[in-house]
C-alpha cells in the first residue's frame, strides 16, 4: 500500500510539471506577457473546474509540496543577502511596494471570500 502512495505522489508531481510545461509552451507560442507557471496553474484551475474535482494524485502531490514550502524560501533569503547593496539603495521603495501589494492582496482575498460565502447555499439545519 505504501508503494501506491509513492506512485500517486509521483504521478501527481509529473502532472503538475506537465501543466507547468504546457503553460510555458502556451506563453511562448502565444507571446502572452504572463509567467509560464502562472499560465499552467490557470490551466490546471480550468481543467479542475471543468471536471469539478482535482485529480487525487495531483492533490496528494500538492499537499506534499506545500508541507515543505518553507524550504523554497532559503534560496530567496540567500539571494537577498547577496544583494545587500542593491537593497540598501532601493530598500524603501521595495518595502513600500511589499506593504502596498500585501494590503491589496488581503483586500482582494477578503472581497473574494465575502462574494463566495454569499453565493454558498445554506446547509440544512438539524433538529
Amino acid at each position: 500500500m505504501k508503494n501506491s502512495n509513492h506512485t500517486d505522489f509521483l504521478t501527481g508531481f509529473v502532472g503538475l510539471m506537465a501543466y507547468w510545461f504546457i503553460g510555458e509552451l502556451l506563453v511562448n507560442l502565444l507571446g502572452v506577457s504572463l509567467p509560464g507557471p502562472v499560465a499552467g496553474m490557470l490551466l490546471l484551475l480550468g481543467v479542475s473546474l471543468l471536471r469539478q474535482r482535482v485529480a487525487p494524485s495531483v492533490a496528494q502531490a500538492s499537499h506534499g509540496l506545500l508541507a515543505h514550502l518553507s524550504l523554497l524560501f532559503v534560496p530567496a533569503g540567500v539571494g537577498i543577502m547577496s544583494q545587500a547593496a542593491l537593497l540598501a539603495e532601493h530598500g524603501f521603495g521595495m518595502l513600500a511596494t511589499l506593504v502596498l501589494s500585501t494590503a491589496v492582496t488581503v483586500a482582494i482575498t477578503g472581497l473574494t471570500l465575502k462574494f463566495l460565502l454569499a453565493r454558498r447555499k445554506p446547509e440544512p439545519r438539524q433538529p
